[in-house]
């Protein structure tokens, strides 16, 4: 029977028994967690899961029609970026009120649905490539508009991501389950939402029953682009700022919360109810995870591996309802004994678990939760090593959460801290415009906050401990002037937006003018990474042959560049890094990265702990003087000095 049609079976019934194998998995996995973790059934961290949900979900929502009718739309998270940045820009540079910006937002999101919707009807793009060029054109506006940098946003938006009704209900979960009920609404009551499960059911019999198939496809996409919208405006509200990259990679979060509702890729099957489940327990299970205290690289693992087994069961759930036989060796003993052994060890396992909770919680050690901004960079890895160290040494529990350089997620890290009372926190902005709700929330609950690295620009924070990123950009300057000497020089720049990426890079452009014999030939993004870096050193060096010099703002980018230079670092070419990481000093000794601007990673994680176990024992809360660890410029002749300062 097509999903639209439920026969003389009323349709929530329908609706509730299609999405029964997921809402078992969402009620399994609520029960474990709450077994595992006295935290996570708290009245707190259950509106936590909500909001933490409620992006991605609005996502999801509109990626139904989208998976319902048989396509795909990869543009969904770029997109979401982009209406919160067009909003954000209506008010500070056009001048429009609140409540004229909001929609100029929403229409934004809309129009780049429509164009992915013209793409493919028009141009006869397939769906994943038409959408994975809007991601990108969404994605490249987003930062055109904002020059790579946030855009506060203020008023009554600001109140609509942190407040509640009545005191009760954040605001981002009611306007998730309103979502929710429009996109319930259109699906099972509109002429729209039956043409949707008609293309994806079989496109050629629906136009031939009269269907204008072109005309839905382009409301189907407009529709995306539009949900997309809210949720990038949704999320603007709650981080009280537009960031130019927000919504990275949720897409894919979309299209697994629309799939394990559900939904087949094939089209013609798939329901709001569905979603909503499916996008509730992509929020529980990253929530219990993170109050669990998993390893974030563990975590990508879990849930990889959930999304896959959900996927499976409900197949072979669906299968078994119609009466259709799975593959044989999937009914062999041999697997049945195998599932029902790694079945029994998860119970051991989960009981195992509770045990050692229990006896952990009454230990009476203090806990510091660490929110890093990202762990895919070894200078952060240092910091997270510095600081457990200095954890260890004090008898503290330390919990790490790596944010992958999302403001969303490391939102959802501190709530998720905050939920725990956990006796101080200590953050390493993604962004300080955008961690400021989170450091705001805990000074509400009295959780002495301290900033790592980079500075939250509004907030109670005991003290920031840190380096001066626009000094050490100044420094990295003074000292490739000073070894060059006069010539083309070129910079490769981090990841546009990132706070890091702008306050090195100014500080360097600032230094740089006053040599006026060093002229800057290319300065080109390559994101902190190393990989990148090789490449855009490559075709920089191919269109510039004459450089002399080259300014990375972090020591992965210095060793890419390293890498594309070959014999040419540090003899002709004076490749400058940034940070101090392990294997930027080992450069340096080698002598291919002529100089370092040394931040002493672990050092900043050690005063961090510092500071935070100093302000859990004595109750402050802040407001407190930074505490700076100085940057230092270490060269060749330095560098083993250096080393045995540390």
């Amino acid at each position: 029977m097509p999903d639209n049609e439920v026969g003389t079976t009323p349709r929530w019934r329908a609706a509730l028994g299609r999405a029964g194998g997921p809402l078992g998995g969402l009620v399994v996995l609520v029960v474990l967690l709450a077994l595992l973790s006295p935290d996570f059934l708290t009245p707190n961290n259950l509106l936590n899961v909500g909001v933490q949900a409620s992006v991605v979900a609005v996502l999801a929502f509109g990626m139904t029609f989208v998976i319902v009718s048989g396509g795909i739309d990869l543009s969904v998270g770029s997109v979401a970026g982009l209406a919160g940045i067009v909003a954000g820009w209506a008010v500070s540079s056009a001048g429009l009120p609140l409540w004229l910006a909001v929609p100029v937002g929403l229409a934004a999101g809309a129009l780049a649905g429509l164009a992915s919707g013209v793409l493919i009807t028009a141009g006869r793009v397939p769906p994943f490539i038409a959408t994975l060029a809007m991601l990108s054109v969404a994605r490249g506006l987003a930062l055109v508009i904002s020059d790579g940098r946030p855009i506060g946003v203020a008023g009554w938006l600001t109140e609509v991501g942190s407040g509640e009704l009545f005191g009760v209900l954040p605001y981002p979960v009611l306007v998730m389950l309103a979502i929710g009920l429009v996109t319930a609404f259109v699906l099972r009551r509109t002429y729209a939402g039956r043409a949707m499960y008609a293309i994806g059911g079989n496109a050629e019999a629906a136009r031939l029953s009269g269907i204008k198939v072109t005309r839905q496809r382009l409301l189907i996409y407009a529709l995306s682009g539009l949900f997309a919208a809210v949720a990038g405006i949704l999320l603007a509200a709650r981080l009280a700022s537009a960031q130019p990259e927000a919504g990275t990679g949720y897409e894919l979060d979309a299209i697994a919360a629309v799939v394990i509702g559900g939904a087949s890729l094939a089209g013609g099957v798939g329901s709001a109810l569905g979603t909503f489940v499916g996008a509730l327990i992509l929020a529980v299970l990253r929530n219990g995870l993170n109050l669990l205290d998993v390893s974030a690289f563990w975590q990508q693992v879990v849930i990889g591996a959930v999304i896959a087994a959900a996927v499976l069961f409900d197949t072979a759930r669906q299968r078994r309802r119609s009466g259709r036989r799975g593959p044989g060796l999937l009914r062999t003993p041999a697997v049945r004994r195998a599932t029902a052994a790694v079945t029994a060890l998860l119970v051991v396992a989960a009981g195992w678990a509770v045990y050692q909770r229990q006896n952990a919680a009454d230990d009476g050690r203090l806990r510091v939760a660490l929110s890093v901004s990202t762990l895919n960079n070894p200078f952060f890895v240092d910091l997270r090593e510095g600081a457990q160290a200095e954890a260890d040494r004090l008898g503290v529990e330390l919990r790490v959460t790596d944010a992958s350089e999302d403001a969303s997620q490391q939102a959802n890290a501190v709530q998720n801290a905050i939920a725990q009372n956990v006796d101080a926190i200590v953050v390493n902005p993604v962004d300080s415009d955008a961690v400021v709700p989170s450091v705001k929330a805990a000074n509400a609950a009295k959780i002495p906050v301290i900033g790592v690295d980079r500075a939250p620009s509004d907030g109670t924070v005991v003290t920031t401990v840190a380096s001066d990123n626009v000094a050490g950009g100044r420094l990295a300057a003074q000292q490739l002037a000073q070894l060059v000497g006069s010539g083309p020089v070129a910079v490769l720049e981090g990841q546009p937006g990132t706070s890091a990426a702008r306050e090195r890079g100014q500080g360097f452009t600032e230094e740089i003018r006053n040599h006026p014999g060093i002229q800057v030939v290319a300065s080109q993004p390559a994101d902190f990474d190393r990989t990148k870096a090789l490449d855009v050193m490559q075709n920089i060096a191919q269109a510039h042959p004459e450089i002399r010099g080259v300014f990375a703002a972090n020591d992965e980018m210095a060793l890419g560049a390293i890498k594309a230079l070959g014999a040419r670092a540090g003899t002709d070419v004076e490749v400058v890094g940034f940070d101090g990481t392990p294997e930027g000093l080992a450069a340096v000794q080698a002598g291919t990265e002529s100089a370092d601007v040394a931040q002493q990673p672990k050092l900043l994680g050690k005063a961090a702990v510092e500071q935070a176990v100093r302000a859990a024992r004595a109750h402050d809360l802040g407001p407190g003087a930074p505490t700076n660890i100085p940057v230092q410029v270490v060269t060749k002749d330095t560098v083993e000095a250096f080393l045995r300062d540390q």
